[in-house]
Formats: structure tokens, C-alpha cells, sequence
């Protein structure tokens, strides 16, 4: 058999929801160890000054590979890659993907020794008030130096793991974010004693995990015949095209970090704990759409990409529907439960230490506002891809920059009422805006028709909901009981509080009539 039609019967691929799960289920390992890594690092270096210094110089290379690793690269990358391999020989796949990875590695190694050789001025741009301790400063700076050639090993790595995705391969770009929180965790225990500034050993770690990160992904793609032999040639059809579609995409990732800025600043005009609560309150809402939402999101993104490529507009549809109905199967009762089990969930994971009873209620209070917007927060993630799939970059930006606006109006109209909740709430609503928009464009242009059976859907999903709402509120109890409760307590009864929405939920939902069957795509 040719390498050409070998291309084009790849073989049975795993399902959307057993990919999605996959996923799912290896950013939740991430994201437990992610946690572990703070706890431990923060038992190491507190909030010293050496502790600000290392945040600092990861947070730089970290910020940079949004646009290098992910969001906009991938975006722009996977539906290119996709084309190619549904229409073109194996033999142009292969060029596209060596022409990609020598263009990018090549950009980027100018990009990285520019940075190293500037790192005191970028540390002056990022953090402008380590100004005043030349002792911090000049530690940022040379930890800077060790973390920045990060960003090319990362982003190379996101490319590897872009390739894999496109191929049904989830599982291994899935898992690699957790050898980074596996190296900073190694780096703290047993590198720190050998260096004079115990601090810098997880600069190295960062380093190391960038190396481990990327080498776990080579034997996979060696397998599929696609390791990349890098070549300079930014003037390849697959390369321009791909850097033309990065460019609405860039816009795009600019617009959500200045969203997140904008909220930062007025929340810092507020009262003392405002950023602090709003943070915790995030980190919550986050796991859900972190697990859910971008694990879906991670999996339909080249499934649409290749229906678009063979001119699959009714597969196109479906697939786009099947992902709405599982978002809402998952982000209703997720967005309910964090509704009503605000306050428990607050004080079980941060009420000790200087977190006190106050902090909790007001924490609670935009974890509420955050948890009215979490279907839309979704939503966002799994409708774009139907964008992105048809290189049809400029139109999600429009919408996310019409949506920031409107964010910054309810910002004003509600942070004077409603403090720091305010800026929650209209996060919110900013995301429902965003999130109607791509759905009107989509169903308006015909690319999404809605399938059968969603009255039904619809009345099954508020049954199960409210089911599950009236027993959370009914075992809830007082929320003067859990801020005086121990921790152990508090865990127990948080367990038997999930344990007990998840049960009536799903039993809630077989009594309707919905079966794990239906949502095998």
C-alpha cells in the first residue's frame, strides 16, 4: 500500500466522548498536581521575595507560548494540518509539518536569545515595582535567563502535540502538562540544597520539564512517520497560510489577557481581599471548564476540522450538536452545584490559615456570579473550534472583542453595586453575549442545524437539575456550620454533598430516558 492511500484510511478512531474523557481525566491529574505543586512550593518559599522573583520569571515565557504553543498557533495549525491530510499526499503532511516546526523553531530561537540578552528590561516592563529592590530585580533577571528557553521547548511541543491531536492521538499531549508540575515539584525537594539561592533550582526545573515535555512526544510521532526534520521556509503555501490565519487569532488572545487585566485594575481600587477573593472564586469555576470544556473543545477541534476538509457539512452540524448537548449535560448541574455549594466549597479548600470567616462569604459571592456563567464559559470553548475548523479566524475575534467591550460597560454599571462580585457578574454576561453570538452565526449561515429531539433534551436536563438543586439545598445546612466545622469535617460532609447531587442527578437522568448511548458520536 502507498503511503498516500495509507493516508487516507488511517482506521477506526476513537469515539468524540471517549477521546473527550481521555482528556477530561488527564487534566484532572494535572490539575490535582498542580495544586500539590503550590502547596509545596509555597511550604518552601512562602511569599518571600525569592518566591515574587521565580513567579516573575516563569510567568514571561509562560505568557509568550499562549501565543507560540496554544491558543493561536493551534488554532491556526490544526485545520491547515487537517486539510492537508484529508486532500494532499502524505508526502506534503510531512513537508508542512518539517517547514512549520523550522520556521517556528527558528523564529523562536531569535525570539528567546533577544529575550535572554534583555531580561532586565522585561522584568522591568512585567513587574515594574521590583524597580526598588535591585537585589529582586537582578534574581528575576537571571532566573529569567534560565526559564525563557522554555517557550521554544514548550511551543514545539505544542506543535508535536497539535500534530498527534489531529490524529486521534489524545492521550499523550493530554498527560504532558504534568511532568511540568512533576519537575517543579522534583526541583523543590531535592535540587534546592545544592544552590546557594535554593529559588533558582526551580528555574531549572522549568527547563527541565520544557526538555521532558517535548522528548515525550517524539517516539509517538517517529511511529506515525511525522517526526519533523525542521527546515526554514516561511515562504511555503502551508506556512503562509497558517501564519496569515495566526493573525485574528493573536487579536483574539490580546483581547482575553487585557479582559483579565482591565479586571485586575478596578478590582485593585476596591477594598483589601477584593483580587484575592475574585482569585479563589476563579480557580473554582475554572475546574469544571478546564476538565469539561477545553478537553471537548481539545477533541472536536480536528474531528471539524477534517469534515470540513471532505466537505462533510452534515457531519460538520452533527458534531457541533453532539458537543452542545454534552456541554450542557456537564455545565448545567456544574454551574448549579457551584450556585448552591458556594460556601462549603470555599471554606472546605481555603478557609484556614489567614483566610477568615468573611473572606469565605465574599469569595462565595463571586464564585455565585462566575457560577451563572460557566454553560457560557463552555459554550465559548466549543463553538469557536466551528470557526476555526473552516479557517475562519477574523469572525470569533470580531465577537470577542464586541464582547470585551460590553464586558467593560458592565464593569462600570455593576462594580459600584455589587464590588467585586459586580466585575464576576459581568464576566458573566459578557460570556453569554460572546457565547449567543457564535451561536447565531453559526445557525444563521446554515454550518449548524440543530438535530432532532431537543424539546425532549431540553425537559430531561431541568428535571435532573432540579432534582439535584432541591436535595444540595435540602442537605446544605447553615453556612454558620461549616465556618466554625474542622477541616476534616468539612471535607466529609463537602464528599457527601457531591456523592449525593452526582447520584440523583444521573438517577434523575436515567428515569428520563437519557442513556450513555446517545452520546456516543
Amino acid at each position: 500500500m502507498s503511503e498516500t492511500s495509507s493516508q487516507k484510511k488511517p482506521g477506526k478512531s476513537p469515539g468524540l466522548l471517549r477521546s473527550s474523557l481521555v482528556v477530561g481525566v488527564m487534566t484532572m491529574l494535572s490539575r490535582v498536581l498542580g495544586l500539590v505543586r503550590d502547596v509545596v512550593i509555597a511550604g518552601y518559599f512562602g511569599s518571600t521575595a525569592s518566591a515574587d522573583a521565580f513567579f516573575v520569571a516563569f510567568k514571561i515565557p509562560n505568557f509568550l507560548r499562549r501565543l507560540f504553543a496554544e491558543g493561536a498557533f493551534s488554532q491556526a495549525f490544526v485545520p491547515v494540518l487537517s486539510e492537508y491530510r484529508t486532500k494532499r499526499p502524505f508526502d506534503e503532511v510531512r513537508g508542512l509539518v518539517s517547514r512549520v516546526s523550522g520556521t517556528l523553531a527558528g523564529t523562536l530561537i531569535m525570539v528567546t536569545v533577544l529575550c535572554m540578552l534583555g531580561s532586565p528590561i522585561l522584568i522591568k516592563v512585567f513587574a515594574p515595582g521590583f524597580h526598588n529592590d535591585p537585589a529582586k530585580l537582578a534574581l528575576a533577571g537571571d532566573m529569567l535567563r534560565i526559564t525563557f528557553p522554555y517557550l521554544l521547548l514548550i511551543s514545539l511541543t505544542g506543535l508535536a502535540g497539535a500534530v498527534l491531536n489531529s490524529y486521534n492521538r489524545f492521550a499523550v499531549p493530554a498527560f504532558t502538562p504534568v511532568l511540568l508540575n512533576l519537575s517543579l515539584i522534583g526541583s523543590t525537594l531535592f535540587l534546592t540544597p545544592w544552590f546557594s539561592e535554593p529559588v533558582v533550582a526551580l528555574a531549572w526545573g522549568v527547563v527541565v520539564a520544557g526538555i521532558s515535555q517535548l522528548l515525550l512526544q517524539l517516539p509517538f510521532l517517529q511511529k506515525m512517520r511525522l517526526l519533523p526534520m525542521p527546515r526554514w521556509d516561511h515562504q511555503h503555501e502551508g506556512v503562509r497560510r497558517i501564519m496569515k490565519l495566526m493573525v485574528p487569532a493573536l487579536f483574539g488572545v490580546s483581547v482575553s489577557q487585557i479582559n483579565l487585566l482591565l479586571d485586575t485594575v478596578l478590582a485593585s481600587f476596591l477594598q483589601t481581599g477584593s483580587v484575592s477573593w475574585l482569585y479563589y472564586s476563579d480557580r473554582l469555576s475554572e475546574l469544571p471548564l478546564g476538565v469539561f470544556g477545553i478537553a471537548i473543545a481539545t477533541v472536536i477541534l480536528p474531528s471539524l476540522s477534517r469534515k470540513h476538509a471532505s466537505a462533510s457539512a452534515g457531519q460538520f452540524s452533527q458534531t457541533i450538536d453532539w458537543a452542545i448537548r454534552l456541554i450542557l449535560l456537564i455545565g448545567v448541574p456544574a454551574g448549579v452545584a457551584l450556585f448552591i455549594l458556594a460556601e462549603p466549597l470555599i471554606a472546605t479548600l481555603f478557609h484556614y490559615g489567614e483566610m477568615q470567616d468573611r473572606d469565605v462569604l465574599m469569595a462565595a459571592m463571586s464564585l455565585k456570579a462566575y457560577s451563572l456563567g460557566l454553560v457560557a464559559f463552555m459554550l465559548i470553548k466549543i463553538l469557536a473550534p466551528g470557526y476555526f475548523a473552516r479557517q475562519d479566524t477574523k469572525t470569533p475575534v470580531s465577537i470577542a472583542i464586541k464582547a470585551m467591550v460590553a464586558n467593560m460597560v458592565f464593569n462600570l454599571a455593576l462594580v459600584f453595586p455589587l464590588q467585586h462580585a459586580g466585575l464576576a457578574l459581568a464576566t458573566t454576561l459578557s460570556a453569554f453575549m460572546n457565547a449567543g453570538m457564535l451561536y447565531l452565526g453559526l445557525k444563521r449561515t446554515g454550518v449548524y442545524v440543530p438535530g432532532k429531539g431537543w424539546a425532549k433534551y431540553a425537559v430531561q436536563i431541568l428535571l435532573a437539575n432540579g432534582a439535584m438543586a432541591a436535595v444540595l439545598l435540602w442537605l446544605k445546612g447553615d453556612v454558620s456550620v461549616w465556618l466554625a466545622a474542622s477541616l476534616m469535617e468539612r471535607v466529609i460532609d463537602t464528599g457527601v454533598l457531591v456523592g449525593s447531587g452526582i447520584a440523583v442527578y444521573a438517577g434523575m437522568l436515567l428515569i428520563s430516558g437519557v442513556r450513555p448511548r446517545h452520546f456516543r458520536h
